[in-house]
């Protein structure tokens, strides 16, 4: 717990790798679409993959392990 307070006190946050999950996926998704935009990935192929994405980040939100920090912030 000193850990977590001397992280959030210096503005570093958690962490925890869970924590990057909806950033990456955000990321894979403006990926996607750019890459439709500049002719390198079909629309087609665009359609099924974000949506494929979307899905995947909220399992892992939804089932993933909670960690320390997580269990801490609601005690």
């Amino acid at each position: 717990m000193d850990q977590m307070n001397q992280n959030m006190g210096m503005g570093k946050g958690c962490s925890c790798p869970h924590h990057k999950v909806v950033p990456f996926g955000i990321v894979l998704i403006g990926l996607s679409a750019l890459l439709t935009t500049l002719g390198m990935v079909s629309a087609g192929t665009n359609a099924v993959v974000w949506p494929v994405l979307l899905i995947l980040i909220g399992l892992t939100k939804a089932f993933g392990k909670g960690c320390k920090c997580c269990t801490m912030k609601h005690m």
